[in-house]
């Protein structure tokens, strides 16, 4: 019988350059950018009255992200907490850079990638106005700039002694959801789907940091863990504070079959929660509590500040009170 005729080869792909890769994934139209993509620097014009925030996170393989990691979730998370850090400022987002070093050309996966920026981009109204590529270990890197109404930003600094915190949302599932990832502990099914969802895709909370603008007299957003990111606002407003136990919201976090100790670690140390921590006078307690009701956002009481420069301490349902270390991530311990 005759022999099958070999298999058709297929001629090499052309070698893909940066500038293509610009061209077919990141080059989208730009809403309120004078000129974006496609020349050696951005355009753009903040509106009258208004100051520019400005911040830059970077995001590396192995040490911000698990190097498996999914890349349309990467690219939503890549600019989200970026995001979140404008939020924590009470501004609103309007342009982002990116600078991406990749390891070699994977089309697939950058389609993925920019598929999951996008559509961060598009949720909160960004326009992505440049930025760079190279070759090398897997790095992300944002820089946001937004705006706020000049004098309106809210700072670390603002917080005085009577201040009510607060923290909002439902910090510590993206550290269960590490947890679950990394093979550590194991979850309800329901409870690990969206303990991961939490760390893959963090929902910035842009329209709550608007809205605290007159009401929060300090702020910031947990990236590195409660207690530690709390450390921040209490060194940069002379302050100390006292967190009740019992205010917690540790009820859900139970209800995902992790241990009790593990669930309070991770609620006051876990961090990559991208949930904001504020300070607020107390007459502005029931005006907190309807926007909670408003933007249908859980926000929870979880402590007062006091005179007592640096001093932080838990204070368990008991009243027995006891300090709490300033723990949570460092990059360089």
């Amino acid at each position: 019988m005759p022999l099958a005729p070999p298999p058709a080869t297929s001629a090499p792909a052309a070698p893909v350059s940066e500038f293509d890769l610009i061209r077919r994934h990141f080059d989208r139209a730009a809403h309120h950018t004078d000129l974006a993509i496609g020349d050696d620097a951005a355009l753009f014009r903040a509106r009258p009255g208004m100051q520019l925030a400005v911040s830059t996170d970077m995001l590396v393989a192995g040490t911000h992200f698990l190097p498996d990691t999914d890349p349309e979730d990467l690219g939503w998370k890549t600019l989200a907490v970026n995001l979140s850090d404008l939020a924590a400022m009470g501004a609103e987002p309007r342009w982002a850079l990116l600078a991406a070093a990749l390891p070699a050309v994977d089309e697939t996966w950058i389609a993925a990638f920019a598929r999951g920026l996008f559509a961060c981009a598009e949720a909160f109204a960004v326009d992505l106005a440049g930025g760079d590529t190279t070759r090398g270990p897997l790095t992300l890197s944002v820089t946001i700039i937004g705006e706020v109404p000049l004098g309106e930003a809210i700072t670390r600094a603002g917080a005085r002694p009577g201040d009510e915190l607060w923290i909002s949302g439902q910090p510590g599932r993206a550290a269960l959801g590490l947890a679950a990832l990394r093979g550590d502990i194991a979850l309800d099914p329901a409870a690990r789907a969206e303990c991961i969802a939490a760390l893959q895709r963090p929902q910035p909370r842009i329209a709550l940091g608007l809205a605290l603008r007159g009401l929060a007299s300090a702020m910031l957003d947990v990236s590195d863990g409660l207690l530690g990111d709390l450390g921040h606002i209490l060194e940069r407003s002379a302050s100390g504070a006292v967190i009740d136990v019992a205010a917690l919201p540790l009820a859900a976090l139970r209800r995902t079959g992790a241990s009790d100790d593990r669930c309070r670690r991770s609620l006051l140390s876990g961090g990559d929660d991208y949930e904001l921590l504020f300070t607020a006078p107390a007459a502005a307690r029931s005006r907190i509590e309807d926007l909670s009701r408003r933007l249908a956002l859980p926000l929870h009481r979880i402590g007062t500040l006091t005179a007592t420069a640096g001093e932080l301490q838990l204070r368990e349902a008991d009243g027995t009170l006891a300090a709490a270390a300033h723990t949570g991530y460092d990059h360089f311990r």
